[in-house]
């Protein structure tokens, strides 16, 4: 579950603020809005890479919003990936769970899990250099899920893909996230996209967060 009751953010001059919404746990929410209006600064906010100046941020139930983004179980995809170019793809999936201190075992395990159900045991040797952008947002994705977060947090993740594979990276993330049960929020600006995976859609209207059919 991710619950935003009445927040503040800044960034700058950019200011948001009264920002309410609910998803509730297991459920894949889109927000939308025109370029600018701080939908990926509310994303930070959840993550925990912005801090808010007023209101109170929950993650199924318990207030995080002062905690540091780590103790958060928030996976996180950006908008530009931010693949780490002298990693190997197993690296990145590899990745937050060394930072968790985890097995050797567990490490090995979790990795071809994930690898397998994103479909790419074939890349895990290879360094991101030459991937296509299906394959990139595959491996991302796969980073963002290794440690089994209770959240997911998506901003444009299919923007930068042509349609056919826009139309495959869908069906992936409807499988992933529903064989997960990962509570998601994912930013677009293309209508189709959030019809197609949405169970819940908001908008974010001059400052306005509403919830739309």
């Amino acid at each position: 579950m991710i619950e935003l009751r009445n927040v503040g953010i800044r960034a700058g001059e950019f200011q948001l603020s009264g920002i309410s919404f609910r998803v509730e746990p297991g459920q894949y929410a889109v927000l939308m809005g025109r370029t600018g209006r701080g939908k990926t600064t509310i994303l930070e906010s959840i993550c925990g890479l912005r801090r808010v100046h007023e209101g109170a941020i929950l993650i199924h139930g318990t207030d995080v919003t002062n905690w540091p983004p780590a103790d958060r179980e928030v996976g996180y995809v950006p908008q530009d990936l931010a693949l780490f170019p002298t990693f190997t793809v197993a690296q990145h999936l590899e990745f937050a769970l060394r930072l968790r201190k985890q097995s050797v075992e567990h490490i090995a395990e979790r990795t071809a899990a994930i690898a397998g159900v994103l479909g790419i045991e074939h890349l895990l040797n290879r360094g991101i250099e030459g991937l296509s952008g299906g394959e990139s947002q595959r491996v991302a994705l796969g980073r963002a899920l290794s440690f089994e977060p209770t959240v997911l947090l998506l901003d444009e993740p299919l923007s930068a893909l042509d349609a056919a594979t826009r139309a495959e990276m869908q069906d992936l993330l409807r499988r992933v996230t529903r064989f997960s049960g990962v509570t998601t929020l994912h930013i677009t600006h293309n209508e189709d996209e959030a019809a197609a995976l949405a169970d819940r859609s908001f908008e974010l209207r001059d400052g306005d967060l509403i919830e739309v059919a």
